[in-house]
């Protein structure tokens, strides 16, 4: 019995066994199921929520770039208004407003080192031959060699300008000075070097106006190479400031015409002396006219002067007639036109102060009572300026003067008949405003007699512009 049972029961286990396995196989079939459903609900969920997401940044991106736009728009606005309101505003650098009128400082730092030698004989104590180039002061004859070495500051220049307006115009007003010219006291070199400040510029302008002391308007002085000395080749150039009252009008675009009545002076030459009487007799203002052209080659000046020469000696009045022409230019060339050649030719008789710093004299009086008979007098000067790019730049130059003593009249043998001087010289402008220049010169001068005598020099210049 138990054993009819017993296989029974092992019939009936083996019977359901499949279908017990089966229906585990089922549920785990369907948890996976489910599962795999949750998954692909999750995936569906982040796809739509990455595609939100970029779209999201999308927009945002494009705001962005509509605000940047926005931005650069104002900022271009902006700049255009400040460069407008830059470009209408009055420049006042360099100045300072007191009331209505506007005040400009101006000028500059010098210093100059001067090694000198004379080919026959030396140059007094304190003469200014020995700081400037001055061919007349070239000692002549048969006289030992001497060498001389300066340094000095006193070419520093300092100046002040104002302008007030008055109704639709302006007064101006202009002063400038130096320690260039006063004669140094003896032994100012011992210990503090004092030098006199003296007037260079002082004159007020309105309208059409100058009225006061002002470069000659007979000179061109943007022909003046650059150059380490006072005024380079002073024997040809026309060189001279002095009072005056002066008209200038524009006749046409690129052409002006200045006239002045200038101060008188007669630089009378004796037969006893090679020096000049200054007897300051002169009743009439010199006559000059001036024509300043500017067209693409270049600029262009053509000048004239008249002057009444006297002389009274002794109750004995005399007077004489004087005459004069220059014409001047400056060509600018090569790139950016950083090259340019300079010149000026001079003719006249009864000029010679307004020549060299007066290497001649204007009219001879042999003696008292005598008539004035004029000077002839021709100068000349060229230069040509090469900028070598950058911040360095040369100038050769060279200067002539001679002069043509009237007829039948006693000349003194120490007399200046003609001087010449050549130059070269480096400059170097490593910052603004600040120069530095190294220039050698070579230059002689002769006398009636036919003595001569001359000069070499090797200066060092250094300055501050401000």
């Amino acid at each position: 019995m138990n054993r009819r049972w017993s296989c029974a029961l092992l019939a009936a286990t083996s019977l359901a066994a499949p279908h017990v396995a089966q229906a585990a196989i089922t549920e785990r079939e369907a948890a996976l199921e489910a599962r795999l459903e949750r998954l692909e609900a999750e995936m569906q969920q982040l796809r739509a929520d990455l595609a939100a997401a970029r779209e999201d940044q999308a927009e945002a991106d494009t705001r962005t770039q509509e605000a940047l736009a926005s931005v650069t728009a104002q900022n271009a606005e902006v700049a255009t208004r400040v460069a407008a309101a830059e470009t209408a505003r009055p420049k006042t650098e360099n100045g300072f407003t007191v009331g209505a009128t506007r005040f400009t400082l101006g000028g500059y730092v010098r210093v100059n080192a001067i090694a000198s030698r004379w080919s026959e004989g030396d140059v007094g104590v304190g003469a200014l031959g020995k700081e400037f180039y001055l061919p007349q002061h070239i000692p002549v004859g048969d006289a030992p060699s001497s060498t001389d070495m300066t340094m000095m500051a006193r070419q520093t220049r300092f100046s002040l300008g104002a302008a007030t307006p008055v109704g639709d115009k302006e007064i101006k007003g202009y002063l400038e000075f130096d320690f260039a010219l006063a004669t140094a006291p003896a032994g100012a070199q011992r210990a503090t070097n004092p030098y006199t400040p003296t007037l260079r510029r002082a004159f007020l302008q309105y309208d059409h106006w100058l009225i006061g002391q002002e470069w000659s308007t007979f000179q061109n002085t943007a022909v003046l190479p650059e150059s380490t000395d006072f005024a380079g080749p002073i024997e040809g150039t026309v060189f001279n400031r002095q009072t005056q009252i002066r008209y200038t009008t524009r006749l046409s675009p690129g052409l002006e015409l200045a006239v002045a009545l200038e101060n008188p002076q007669t630089e009378i030459l004796s037969s006893a002396s090679p020096g000049y009487l200054d007897l300051d007799e002169d009743r009439l203002p010199d006559l000059v006219g001036r024509l300043n052209w500017t067209n693409s080659l270049g600029s262009f000046t053509l000048a004239g002067i008249v002057r009444e020469l006297r002389s009274e000696l002794g109750g004995d009045k005399h007077t004489a007639a004087g005459w004069g022409i220059s014409g001047s230019g400056k060509i600018p060339f090569g790139p950016d036109n950083r090259h340019d050649l300079r010149f000026m030719a001079t003719y006249g008789q009864g000029i010679g102060r307004y020549l060299g710093l007066g290497f001649v004299g204007d009219v001879m009086q042999p003696q008292a009572g005598d008539d004035l008979a004029v000077i002839d007098n021709f100068a000349a000067l060229a230069a040509l300026k090469l900028g070598w790019g950058g911040t360095l730049r040369s100038t050769f130059m060279g200067g002539y003067q001679s002069a043509s003593y009237p007829g039948g009249l006693l000349v003194h043998d120490m007399a200046n008949k003609r001087a010449w001087s050549a130059a070269a010289n480096l400059f170097w402008t490593p910052v603004e405003h600040f120069d530095v220049g190294v220039e050698y010169r070579h230059a002689l001068r002769e006398t009636v007699s036919g003595a001569d005598g001359a000069l070499d020099r090797m200066e060092f210049a250094a300055k501050y512009s401000f």
